[in-house]
């Protein structure tokens, strides 16, 4: 008589405790990015909950997560079957913040002190130009893939404007990765301020003593600082435990080990725009630098629907985190079109856009290059863009800024409606 084969059994075991540690880290990534998510549309973007619910985490495997909404404490609470349950809490003048490595009480009482900035009352508005040769497709656009705010400016004129049913020019959306952008206007700011060298090793107490000493500023922004990372956003990686797991997204990012000699080999790294965001904070008062970004950048250029929100430990989320109207955002493409000068006011220093649009790859500095991804757009053109189809796209031989606010499921391209655009300029 055979004894009984023990390696099917073992062969099964190992694949479901395989299977159950797998969702052991990823249930809390469904349910963190839900809640932040649903938080940041209902108080920020002030949509219908169950819209928010229905359309943005309505697809598998976000909506394996139950959302509880609480309009009292201005919170949203999710769980995946009853189990890792994740809140995200909104604070005016902050937006919505995941509660990770803390408390919900500590990290309210961490905001009772903060001071938020002012908007201006009235800020100049865009000027309208003839809309005529984009209406019909500017319609034809709104609401197809996903598309919920379009806008172009050329000239520095609004001549196409359109947005789906739900939303309209006051409606401030994710940008998600569009964010470095910004982060790449704040560094300028600094520079311009002179209290940062991009050239000099990026100020990060953790490296000082070891081999990530030589990682530079500028290798951060150009995502060259060789360090340990790989994003993709179906499971767990470095940059979704980042965004949804960790209190402070800037020291969990500057953890990783060197993988490459820095500023040798580019990997495309949202751990790097959140170390950059943790330099920033540690160049600018601790009294002034939840106003900093709003009153040296935002408002200066009329961006007043714009939310920079921050993490659990209270550093922005340079990476991700920002939610502002079409408007709002064709007005930092408008401000990198014209060299880094609003209304004859010097915001970035000289040379600044330049530097951080030009390159022999597809990458710049914290953005995208066209290297030959766009081929019915000029070769001068450079983009912000984020994950499920936002961008905002530059065109300085044209003189044209197109941004496009979506919740795109497909493999969103520019290059097709950037096509239809430049023929309507004809």
């Amino acid at each position: 008589m055979n004894p009984p084969k023990k390696f099917p059994y073992f062969f099964l075991l190992t694949l479901l405790l395989s299977l159950g540690l797998f969702l052991w880290e990823t249930f809390p990534l469904l349910s963190g990015y839900g809640a932040k998510v649903c938080c940041s549309g209902v108080f920020i973007s002030h949509r219908d909950p169950d819209s928010v619910i229905a359309n943005d985490l309505g697809r598998f495997p976000f909506n394996l997560a139950n959302y509880q909404v609480d309009g009292k404490d201005s919170s949203v609470r999710a769980t995946v079957w009853g189990m890792a349950v994740k809140k995200a809490i909104y604070h005016t003048g902050l937006g919505a913040v995941l509660v990770n490595g803390t408390t919900e009480a500590a990290l309210r009482q961490s905001w009772r002190n903060i001071q938020t900035a002012v908007p201006p009352k009235d800020t100049l508005p865009l000027d309208n130009g003839d809309t005529a040769a984009l209406a019909g497709m500017i319609k034809k656009e709104v609401g197809r893939n996903g598309t919920r705010g379009l806008i172009v400016l050329y000239k520095d004129k609004v001549i196409g404007e359109g947005y789906a049913p739900g939303f309209d020019q006051n409606t401030p959306l994710a940008g998600w990765s569009m964010t470095k952008g910004i982060v790449s206007a704040l560094l300028g700011i600094l520079v311009r301020e002179k209290r940062l060298d991009v050239r000099a090793p990026a100020p990060v107490a953790a490296w000082k003593d070891d081999n990530r000493r030589t990682i530079r500023t500028i290798d951060l922004m150009q995502m060259r600082s060789g360090l340990r990372w790989w994003e993709w956003y179906i499971g767990p990686c470095p940059c979704t435990d980042m965004l949804f797991k960790e209190r402070d997204m800037g020291e969990a990012a500057a953890r990783s080990s060197l993988r490459h000699p820095s500023g040798t080999v580019f990997n495309y790294s949202s751990g790097n725009a959140n170390i950059l965001s943790s330099i920033i904070r540690g160049c600018v008062d601790s009294n002034d630098y939840y106003r900093w970004p709003y009153e040296q950048l935002f408002y200066k250029i009329g961006m007043i629907h714009t939310v920079l929100e921050p993490d659990a430990g209270g550093t922005f989320v340079g990476s991700s985190y920002c939610y502002a109207t079409a408007r709002d955002w064709a007005r930092l493409g408008l401000l990198y079109l014209h060299d880094g000068v609003w209304n004859g006011q010097r915001i970035l220093p000289e040379g600044w856009v330049h530097e951080a649009t030009t390159g022999a790859g597809i990458y710049g500095a914290l953005w995208w290059l066209n290297g030959g991804r766009w081929p019915h757009v000029p070769t001068d053109a450079y983009a912000a863009e984020g994950y499920e189809g936002q961008y905002v796209l530059v065109v300085p031989s044209r003189d044209l800024v197109v941004v496009r606010l979506a919740l795109d499921r497909g493999k969103p391209h520019p290059d097709s409606l950037m096509h239809e655009v430049l023929q309507a300029l004809h």
